[in-house]
């Protein structure tokens, strides 16, 4: 069979629910570090590739070399909507993740839940947090995915790390809810429990108040007088590394 054109197949990732569009040298980077199954990497230079892998992640080499495909500016810039700076694009494959055995895990880590985000970008840097500071994955609700392109992006790929799911709505579990909520008790004074499922909202709305009902316990973290909200992914790093300093 005559294979599609790459304008279709890189249009076509972005729509299929099996896969993922990586866009950027350092997304890419992380993908392969962890395992993820690629399926297609372009370039628009072969050389400048190079230099970028040689500079930040020679332990890459032996898993993309000779498997990257040479195009022209012109077609590259056809790939996607913004075509990243680093001139490289890739099509993996989307890691299957259980929701179920995630929430199941009994190690001590704590699983991140962000409740109806509203901008893949926000959403990408919380992953970003939560694969640093050691979480053992993130769930999202609401209707955006945090596989899409631009979460990729602001992830630096790191939802190849851990696992990233989506569900409908609020997860059952039996962790722990902990909600990060401006009315709850101050962060210094707040152990976190083992395997805590912990909430974010998102910086307008915060999280609804079906879950803050639910919730077994409400955290807030410090702030200045006038000072209403942080970046979601500021409130996940700042609970995380509480947690973490905690160990």
């Amino acid at each position: 069979m005559k294979q599609k054109p790459i304008e279709d197949r890189f249009h076509n990732a972005r729509n299929d629910p099996s896969l993922v569009v990586i866009e950027g040298f350092h997304p890419l980077k992380h993908a392969v570090r962890f395992g993820a199954e690629l399926l297609e990497v372009v370039s628009r230079n072969l050389k400048e590739l190079a230099a970028l892998q040689a500079e930040y992640a020679p332990d890459i080499a032996n898993a993309i070399d000779g498997r990257v495909a040479a195009i022209p500016d012109e077609v590259f810039a056809r790939l996607g909507p913004v075509p990243p700076p680093t001139g490289v694009m890739a099509i993996a494959r989307r890691p299957n993740v259980d929701l179920t055995k995630l929430l199941a895990d009994l190690k001590p880590a704590p699983v991140i839940l962000l409740e109806n985000p509203r901008n893949l970008f926000n959403i990408g840097a919380a992953v970003r947090a939560a694969a640093a500071a050691g979480a053992a994955g993130v769930v999202n609700t609401g209707n955006l995915d945090p596989w899409k392109p631009a979460a990729l992006t602001s992830g630096v790929g790191l939802q190849f790390a851990m696992p990233v799911a989506q569900s409908d709505d609020l997860p059952k579990c039996d962790r722990p809810l902990v909600a990060v909520d401006l009315g709850g008790e101050t962060l210094p004074d707040f152990h976190l429990p083992d395997r805590a499922l912990l909430a974010f909202g998102t910086e307008r709305q915060g999280l609804s108040q079906e879950l803050l009902d639910l919730a077994d316990y409400r955290v807030s973290i410090p702030m200045e007088n006038g000072v209403s909200s942080l970046n979601l992914a500021c409130s996940v790093a700042v609970i995380l590394y509480h947690w973490k300093m905690g160990q």
